[in-house]
């Protein structure tokens, strides 16, 4: 009963009996063929004697005996050297196959205890080694998701703490007399309230968004209007930044099924972020053509740039470029809320730049309808 339950749970095992398996099986069915072929390739021999040796009764028998003899011996040789190389199989099977296999055992044993930085090696090209790699960057996924979730931990912390703090630091002025109560001590403490208002309400909607459990009005809309209505409610700060807004759309309308909202709320995103990282004197064009069936709009800047390495995370949760500039520049998550917003609608976003300095570019697509 051991030794069944061992063989069980063992592959290497059940590799080994399955080549001895079908080693026994050949030996049978070559056993079985030379049993009935025998009789007949000796009779087909014993024609071709002459006569005086074809009617002698003891030599025929002698010959059959021989015959049958050097088959079983042959068989019998056979199987062991079979035998043999079942055995040299099974050792290199559980060599070659079982040991990127237990590497993965315990890999993911380390991954079930929160440890992802291990990684398996296994060189060539074979479908192990396919195996391995796809491991590999499922580790690495996981490992950078955890990164990013301890960040996000202390990101959070960090933007709960700023307006918090100044709240605080307000209302013990105000207790210990530092602070007068006028309207204006009490406009700053509204200030960092609306600023705490926002951030949760992000963090709600982002969550609402990721569970699936926003509700779209879908209608037929004309992104050009969306993106005109977008401009002129942000006309006024890029004015007063004295940052040149500048919309390239085509004469002919071009249409989605969208929600208005929800379009208008992804917009205002990239259009805002463009125009917080673009110095006075610089411009933010909105593009939009119709490609490949699909919509396009970049929202391109002339702003700081956007370092290579910075490309792959932007639309992740509290991911910022320079931790410098975090304070006061938003909730951290409205480019993973817009990420989200166009993939609802079967599209795609992505960031482009050149590098530090050289400006960059947002770009979302959509289905078209014309």
């Amino acid at each position: 009963m051991k030794l069944l339950n061992t063989i069980q749970q063992r592959l290497g095992w059940k590799l080994f009996l399955s080549y001895l398996a079908i080693i026994l099986v050949v030996v049978a069915v070559l056993d079985t063929i030379s049993e009935f072929r025998a009789t007949t390739v000796l009779e087909q021999g014993f024609a071709q004697l002459p006569a005086p040796l074809r009617n002698d009764p003891a030599l025929i028998a002698a010959l059959h005996d021989r015959f049958q003899f050097a088959i079983d011996e042959s068989l019998v040789i056979g199987s062991v050297a079979a035998f043999l190389v079942a055995v040299v199989l099974s050792l290199f099977a559980v060599h070659r196959i079982l040991r990127p296999i237990q590497a993965m055992i315990q890999a993911s044993r380390r991954i079930a205890r929160g440890d992802y930085r291990h990684r398996i090696e296994m060189p060539g090209q074979d479908e192990l080694s396919m195996l391995a790699q796809h491991f590999n960057q499922m580790s690495e996924t996981l490992e950078r998701t955890e990164v990013r979730r301890v960040e996000g931990i202390g990101d959070l912390a960090h933007e709960l703490r700023t307006p918090l703090s100044s709240i605080k630091s307000m209302m013990e002025g105000l207790v210990d007399g530092v602070l007068t109560a006028e309207p204006a001590t009490f406009l700053r403490v509204q200030r960092e309230v609306a600023r705490l208002q926002r951030l949760v309400h992000d963090l709600e909607e982002l969550s609402r968004i990721e569970a699936g459990q926003i509700a779209l009005d879908l209608r037929q809309v004309n992104i050009n209007e969306v993106i005109q209505a977008a401009a002129a409610r942000l006309q006024p700060q890029f004015e007063d930044k004295e940052v040149l807004l500048h919309l390239d759309l085509p004469p002919a309308p071009l249409r989605s099924r969208l929600d208005t909202g929800r379009l208008l709320q992804v917009l205002l995103n990239l259009m805002g972020n463009a125009l917080q990282y673009t110095p006075s004197g610089g411009t933010v064009t909105v593009h939009v053509q119709r490609q490949d069936g699909q919509i396009a709009v970049t929202v391109r800047d002339t702003g700081i740039g956007i370092a290579s390495e910075h490309l792959p995370y932007l639309f992740e949760r509290f991911y910022r470029v320079d931790r410098a500039r975090a304070t006061g520049s938003g909730s951290g998550i409205g480019l993973t809320i817009a990420r989200r917003l166009v993939e609802a609608r079967n599209g795609r976003i992505w960031a482009a730049s050149p590098g530090s300095g050289l400006g960059s570019s947002f770009t979302f697509t959509l289905p078209s309808l014309d």
